[in-house]
């Protein structure tokens, strides 16, 4: 009998165990499809271990989105993302998705504004410009979450 719980618990421990669970949120992308940097994003967040389902749509698309997740146009980057209750707006390094993921703060998401040539999927480190990553709180404000060189 008790040879019988012992294996009953561990094939409930065993199956119960995030080792057998997808335990990488998935980062949904919309994006259009002549963006090669938005691609090469992608790439980026994908070699970090997130798994991506990107899709490719029209820009008046991609600004309605952009519209319905209230991202403000001087937020905004390329390509918008979504992953659990946040948005990803731009070139956000996978680290920094990573952080808000852990953290968990009270906000609507984070951006990269514009297009900064070091940030993933635009060249990377030393490609030249210095940029923030900025967290969106709830009200639409904005405070630095993250400074990259």
């Amino acid at each position: 009998m008790k040879r019988r719980v012992f294996l009953i618990s561990t094939a409930s421990t065993v199956l119960a165990s995030p080792l057998w669970a997808n335990t990488s949120p998935v980062i949904q992308v919309l994006k259009t499809p002549t963006c090669g940097c938005c691609t090469a994003w992608v790439e980026h967040v994908r070699q970090a271990g997130f798994a991506v389902e990107a899709e490719n749509v029209d820009q008046d698309a991609l600004y309605a989105f952009k519209d319905r997740l209230q991202i403000a146009p001087d937020l905004a980057g390329c390509h918008t993302a979504v992953v659990g209750d946040y948005f990803i707006e731009g070139h956000v390094p996978a680290s920094d998705i990573e952080r808000l993921l852990a953290e968990r703060p009270s906000a609507r998401g984070l951006t990269v504004p514009g297009m900064p040539m070091s940030s993933p999927g635009m060249g990377g480190p030393g490609a030249g410009d210095t940029f923030d990553t900025l967290l969106v709180g709830s009200d639409g404000s904005t405070s630095v979450f993250a400074s990259h060189s």
